[in-house]
């Protein structure tokens, strides 16, 4: 599979940096071995996932990969160290295929992902020591480990937005190999050299150090030409099909004739490419994985199966042994006769003697004689099969022994029947598992996100009165809210407490009724620092627009998000904290999170919630279980629309009973 060429990565480093600076680090995954996501969320975009596979490529990516039940160490790592860091920047090293991430937490560390071969994933501390790689490495003149000073390797490519004639020709003059693996070892990559070669006319085959100054001037203008969209940003982004498969930044000549998919980006271009080739990998990965899981439990069905058998033989065996005993009576009572007669004088060893003799004498009834031994334990055989009888004991009671045996495997047979069912149901369980994973992983489906409306982008939810209420999500929203949004006419509301939205009822040049503003205080409540001190309830306050203001006083301050709020204030008293997740039918089926009453008015699917000790993640994932059979909705959508803080579901027959 193709890796990366210092050209590539130059044009996604470029992209990453315009997209992540900024962004704040939220999680990692290690699907394979080489392979870790990093997923950050980015403000007015959400959800932004990157992936980064050692000494191959990098790229945002829409595709999910399937994630271990136990998480490898490294991300465990790097979400210890970097997560709810802020991207700074986001730097590509000398032009090689080395990408930095620079990220700012309480310290700063960076990121390095190595693109060349055998390269590696890397994170280091602000003093530029590793804390933790990916995979240790060791050469002579490098170490790759933890707590060691983090040495680049060797510069080996050439800059082609920088380079010099006189520099590509000490490269060709230095060169012990032909144009073409010369161009294309300088960091370039054999796609880049090939066109290079195409554009300049010249022999591939010819011996770099034949290279006269005439055809260096034609190799240094194709390297020009060819990389100028480079110095302007302006990319062309497109994988390549029908015949020959690779995917580029630029337009190059030696693919005209083949079929091109152009892409907005080069990171979408990226992933489309090595998503599809990645997956052969895990999905071979994870044959194994299922395949394991598969031949666990026919391993067990063998075993079960070939126990069964037994039981069936020895209940075959058992009966006929003790039919033998009572269809054979006369000849075994006899022989236990002159046993039981000659025990009153000889030890079992002589008898044993005697009875041997009698049967080489042809005594009548002494040929189904085979032993007796020292404890008086007597075997039989008769039509052919082998029969053991205590010589002690009657006929009867040892016939008893076999019937008896043959009822306790008859008992068993059947717990032993009931668990070969289980186990076929397990196996027929896991085949299907195997093979909806694998699909998962051959037809991978696409993260595409969804297009939100205006108020989605906020805090919302449509009053039982039929009045929109939206709400500022952090401080940049906050000032949406107000500045953009908020109409004279309107209601503002704000809970009276440090760390809150500014909340707004969009009277549309209506009256707005009392329980309206009752709902909107609950809401405000609710997404407040309020809900995640654990209140019950919480003090909210609603004035006129015109009371709002982002003008300060001489000698005040007013940070972003927050107003000045000037004249008298009407309080509603103990809003209460409590919220109703469901899905709603407005504009199309939408996710709504807002006070009970106001849920209930537009939908039967609904989960009511309060401050509690449920992590988010968890919390929404029961939610959806719940209200969204269809999968309608993806977790994120759901966790979007959650207060901060941890949550407990609120059973509704309690709240009737207050």
């Amino acid at each position: 599979m193709k890796n990366m060429s210092n050209v590539d990565v130059f044009a996604i480093c470029h992209e990453l940096k315009e997209l992540l600076k900024g962004a704040r680090v939220d999680k990692a995954f290690q699907p394979t071995k080489d392979t870790v996501i990093l997923r950050f969320h980015v403000s007015g975009k959400g959800r932004v996932d990157v992936a980064f596979q050692a000494g191959r490529r990098i790229h945002t990516t829409q595709y999910p990969l399937p994630n271990p039940k136990i998480p490898p160490n490294f991300p465990m790592l790097l979400r210890k160290y970097i997560k709810g860091g802020t991207v700074e920047d986001i730097r590509q090293y000398n032009f090689d295929r080395i990408v930095e991430f620079h990220i700012a937490k309480e310290e700063k560390f960076t990121l390095v992902a190595e693109l060349f071969a055998k390269g590696n994933i890397i994170l280091l501390n602000e003093e530029g020591k590793i804390i933790l790689p990916l995979k240790r490495k060791l050469w002579s003149d490098r170490k790759i480990s933890s707590k060691e000073e983090y040495k680049y390797p060797p510069t080996r490519g050439i800059n082609p937005l920088e380079l010099k004639k006189d520099k590509l020709k000490e490269i060709f003059e230095n060169s012990d190999s032909d144009i073409i693996r010369t161009l294309a070892r300088s960091g370039l990559g054999g796609v880049y050299a090939e066109e290079i070669i195409l554009r300049s006319n010249i022999q591939k085959d010819l011996p770099a150090v034949e290279v006269t100054d005439e055809r260096c001037d034609s190799i240094y203008n194709a390297i020009y030409e060819l990389f100028k969209p480079l110095r302007t940003y302006k990319f062309n982004p497109q994988v390549i099909s029908d015949g020959k498969e690779d995917v580029l930044p630029l337009d190059i000549e030696l693919y005209n004739n083949y079929k091109k998919e152009t892409f907005e980006t080069y990171n979408e271009a990226a992933d489309e490419f090595f998503s599809s080739k990645v997956r052969a990998d895990i999905k071979k990965e994870y044959d194994g994985i299922w395949g394991a899981e598969v031949k666990k439990f026919e391993k067990r069905l063998k075993i079960q199966e070939e126990t069964l058998q037994k039981f069936e033989r020895t209940i075959e065996e058992s009966q006929k042994k003790g039919e033998l005993l009572y269809s054979n009576y006369a000849a075994v009572q006899n022989i236990l006769d002159i046993i039981k007669n000659a025990r009153e004088k000889y030890s079992w060893n002589e008898i044993a003697s005697k009875l041997k003799q009698a049967k080489k004498d042809g005594l009548e009834d002494a040929n189904i004689i085979e032993s007796l031994d020292k404890l008086g334990n007597l075997t039989l055989k008769v039509d052919k099969t082998v029969i053991l009888v205590d010589s002690t004991k009657e006929i009867p009671e040892s016939a008893e022994v076999y019937y008896e045996k043959a009822k306790k495997a008859k008992r068993k047979i059947k717990g032993v029947t009931i668990a070969i069912e289980k186990t076929k149901k397990e196996i027929e369980k896991a085949k299907s598992k195997k093979e909806i994973e694998m699909e998962k992983i051959t037809l991978p489906q696409k993260r595409v996100k969804k297009e939100l409306k205006w108020f989605e982008k906020l805090r919302w939810f449509i009053s039982s009165d039929g009045i929109m209420v939206i709400g500022g999500r952090d401080a940049n929203t906050n000032e949406i809210v107000v500045k953009k949004h908020m109409d004279n006419s309107d209601i503002y509301l704000h809970s009276d407490i440090h760390g809150a939205p500014s909340v707004v009822i969009k009277s549309e040049g209506k009256e707005i009724p009392e329980t309206t503003i009752d709902e909107a205080a609950s809401f405000a409540a609710s997404f407040s620092s309020a809900w995640t001190k654990g209140f019950g309830s919480q003090d909210v306050y609603w004035v006129h627009p015109d009371q709002v203001s982002k003008t300060p006083e001489s000698g005040e301050f007013v940070a972003k998000g927050a107003f000045i709020i000037r004249g008298s204030r009407n309080y509603i008293r103990a809003a209460t904290l409590l919220i109703a997740v469901g899905i709603v039918d407005y504009e199309g089926e939408r996710l709504m999170a807002g006070p009970l009453e106001s849920v209930k008015k537009y939908t039967d699917k609904y989960i009511i919630i309060k401050p509690g000790y449920t992590k988010k993640e968890a919390l929404a994932k029961e939610i959806l279980r719940k209200i969204d059979e269809e999968r309608i909705f993806s977790l994120e959508d759901m966790i979007r629309i959650l207060p901060s803080g941890k949550c407990d579901i609120v059973d509704e027959r309690s709240l009737r009973r207050r």
